[in-house]
């Protein structure tokens, strides 16, 4: 690593977030180095395609520790001097399937699902502390999420075959032509962490920020159509005496 132009400002660490031994000597070698962890970005995931009954325990378990513990680990290792410092700012991977769900991803939305709401107490629990948290949601961008570092299930129903399945299909398909562009999202990323007012939310990509924008949509429609029934679930309000 002599020769990497970016020596002074780059540390460059084997890192598992499955394993808690990792974790802690990469934040004691990061800390060592550059004296705090400013910003923390959780990045690391994988993806899972099967229907939900076709899905194998083994991998939704291997999943969900990537996924949702591998960030809660991280974020439990830096928080203490965060707090400390009353300063710091956690940068938690979501997608846009972590927004709605898809055919194929259950499990994976299943995941996303779990860190968003595990990001949004955090940052009501943290924000008053003087750290910020912020979700970014991908849609679809070119890198190996869809490759080599996504399994799929090994028995496949024939039942399944035009949702799941196609729904798969596409996805292996489109690995490496996704619209989306990781050197602007890393950029955006950049930009948004360094405003004043950072985004609890940022969408990345039209496709996230459609499905997002179409999922809101569909929700308050739905809501609206049971608003009755919704409200007629409390006790009735006991009407005052004059």
């Amino acid at each position: 690593m002599a020769d990497f132009k970016y020596h002074d400002h780059a540390l460059v660490l084997k890192l598992d977030v499955t394993k808690q031994s990792q974790v802690d000597a990469a934040i004691k070698a990061a800390e060592e180095k550059f004296g705090s962890i400013d910003v923390l970005v959780n990045n690391a995931g994988i993806g899972y395609f099967a229907a939900v009954e076709e899905s194998e325990e083994d991998e939704v378990r291997r999943m969900f520790e990537i996924n949702l513990f591998g960030l809660s680990r991280m974020i439990q290792a830096v928080l203490p001097k965060m707090r400390r410092k009353r300063k710091g700012t956690i940068v938690n991977f979501s997608s846009v399937a972590g927004l709605r769900g898809f055919p194929s991803m259950g499990f994976y939305n299943a995941t996303k699902f779990a860190v968003e709401g595990l990001s949004e107490a955090l940052w009501q629990e943290v924000e008053p502390l003087g750290i910020k948290v912020m979700l970014v949601e991908p849609s679809g961008f070119r890198t190996d999420w869809a490759g080599r570092s996504a399994n799929e299930s090994k028995h496949q129903i024939k039942d399944y075959a035009k949702t799941a399945g196609e729904w798969r299909r596409e996805i292996r398909n489109d690995s490496g032509k996704q619209p989306g562009d990781p050197v602007r999202a890393v950029q955006a990323i950049v930009k948004a962490v360094e405003s004043l007012h950072p985004p609890h939310h940022l969408l990345l990509g039209n496709n996230a920020y459609d499905g997002a924008i179409s999922k809101i949509d569909e929700l308050r429609k739905e809501f609206s159509a049971w608003e009755s029934v919704s409200r007629g679930a409390d006790f009735p309000k006991k009407i005052k005496k004059k």
